[in-house]
């Protein structure tokens, strides 16, 4: 149980008006509200939030704000928690133009289920998520603030479409300048042709240029290696598990020399994992302030496809026939595995697992992504992170700490703190109103009575309504996709 303690001196200090001339008037009071204070784990009830704008502007006691400020539209809030926007860290948009407008479909579901923030890890669409995140910003498409890196670095013909092919370090600099036009938001690498050498090089280059780098880490590297060039974001828990093998540095240059595979590679990772290994370069990632995104959910569904059943999924109803396409591959190799490769992954899916309570351990920042877009076979955008920080309580975080994960890390990596991540003065009003307490289970934040974005209320109805335009048109696609067919 966590009880109720005093708010931060930064949320006592929020009682004040902005400024004499502001005082009285604002758009929107929510009144006696049970403040989430997420930092401390801790809640505040019969409190008040005033909003102007896009910005907080005052919270406090209710009685005392409730004769300092009238305003346009006031909600009740008893018996409701209150909590900063969600966050997804780690979404992707694709499948190729022809599935532009499945894509943008997607967008509402991130506010019916509460996130504010989305950070668009690239797909193939990466031109069309920045003309959107310009739209958002100016109010004339609806969805949540989008935070992009523009189409990603990889190598020469590589895997995955929509990337700027690098091959040279020249390549890579021109890759950077391109970004730098783009105004990207960070930059994504991935390997799946990407020489060693220019991963490093891109990572560098890309932190010189003022950027935070996320990406995936070639086998033929370290995680160490990865790190020391800039990586600030480690994408997906499997690479933080690799950085805990005794053996991590000489699988990778068998690995780069041809001596072994992938699949070997994976085995003696799996076999040389040492906790102490682990927690000293768990530890150094603490320090540099280096962050991992675990992206559970999309691992455990992939590895779990042969005992779960995803054909009447509910929310199949929210995407598109075209998105849907995109998931067959994976469940098509899925269902190729032998009964000792299936064993294998469901192993392996617990032992990565494992890991994350050693980064929590070891004061390692989390970030709550899901991984959830076309390719990623029943990830489905919104719903997904709820299940990310169910599974983050399962294998071993607090509830608090899992809602941190989704509320305060991803401002915290891209060093808007100043803005997001709590319910202050000064703050943005991307909100979420809940009626139960998420500190205590975590599940709470699926139970979403309204949210706040950009200081515009969307009630229940409004919600649901949301969904159920999304669902509307999916149906209809389908009805010309049966139709064609």
């Amino acid at each position: 149980m966590f009880r109720s303690r005093p708010l931060s001196l930064a949320i006592l200090l929020a009682v004040a008006p902005l400024s004499a001339s502001a005082a009285e008037r604002a758009d929107l009071l929510i009144r006696n509200a049970t403040v989430v204070d997420v930092e401390h784990a801790s809640t505040v009830a019969g409190q008040s939030v005033v909003i102007r704008g896009e910005d907080i502007v005052a919270v406090g006691p209710d009685a005392q704000l409730r004769s300092q400020w009238s305003a346009a539209r006031q909600i009740d809030a008893k018996g409701k928690y209150l909590i900063p926007g969600l966050w997804d860290m780690h979404v992707h948009f694709g499948g190729g133009p022809a599935l532009i407008e499945e894509n943008k479909a997607l967008l509402p579901l991130y506010i019916a289920h509460g996130i504010t923030t989305v950070r668009d890890c690239s797909g193939d669409l990466p031109g069309q998520v920045l003309q959107w995140r310009g739209e958002i910003a100016k109010g004339t498409l609806f969805g949540p603030r989008l935070l992009s890196s523009g189409a990603k670095i990889e190598g020469i013909k590589p895997v995955w479409k929509g990337t700027i092919e690098v091959g040279s370090e020249a390549d890579v600099d021109k890759a950077i300048t391109r970004l730098q036009h783009d105004k990207v938001d960070f930059v994504k690498i991935t390997d799946s042709t990407l020489k060693p050498e220019l991963f490093l090089y891109s990572a560098s280059a890309a932190r010189k240029a003022g950027f935070k780098a996320s990406g995936h880490i070639p086998m033929a590297l370290t995680v160490e290696q990865a790190v020391d060039a800039g990586l600030a974001s480690i994408e997906h828990l499997d690479y933080a598990f690799k950085a805990g093998s005794r053996d991590e540095a000489q699988i990778a240059a068998d690995f780069g020399a041809g001596r072994i595979d992938r699949a070997e590679a994976n085995r003696r990772l799996d076999a040389s994992f040492d906790r102490d290994t682990a927690m000293h370069a768990y530890r150094d990632f603490a320090k540099r302030g280096v962050f991992v995104t675990p992206t559970l959910n999309g691992g455990r569904i992939l590895d779990f496809l042969d005992q779960d059943d995803h054909a009447n999924d509910p929310y199949l109803a929210y995407i598109g026939p075209g998105l849907r396409a995109t998931y067959q591959w994976r469940v098509d190799r899925a269902a190729k595995a032998t009964p000792a490769q299936i064993e294998a992954r469901h192993a392996q899916y617990h032992q990565v697992a494992a890991v994350l309570p050693l980064l929590q351990e070891a004061g390692v920042t989390i970030i709550a992504g899901t991984d959830a877009g076309f390719l990623n076979s029943f990830n489905f955008p919104g719903i997904a992170l709820h299940q990310e920080l169910q599974l983050f309580v399962k294998e071993g975080l607090s509830a608090p700490q899992a809602l941190s994960a989704a509320t305060r890390s991803g401002p915290a990596w891209f060093g808007q703190m100043d803005r997001y991540g709590g319910v202050a003065q000064g703050k943005a009003a991307d909100l979420v109103l809940l009626t139960a307490n998420p500190l205590q289970d975590i599940a709470a934040t699926e139970k979403i009575d309204s949210v706040i974005l950009r200081g515009n209320v969307y009630d229940r109805a409004a919600l649901d309504r949301m969904l159920a335009d999304t669902k509307a048109k999916v149906a209809a696609w389908n009805a010309e996709a049966a139709k064609a067919n």
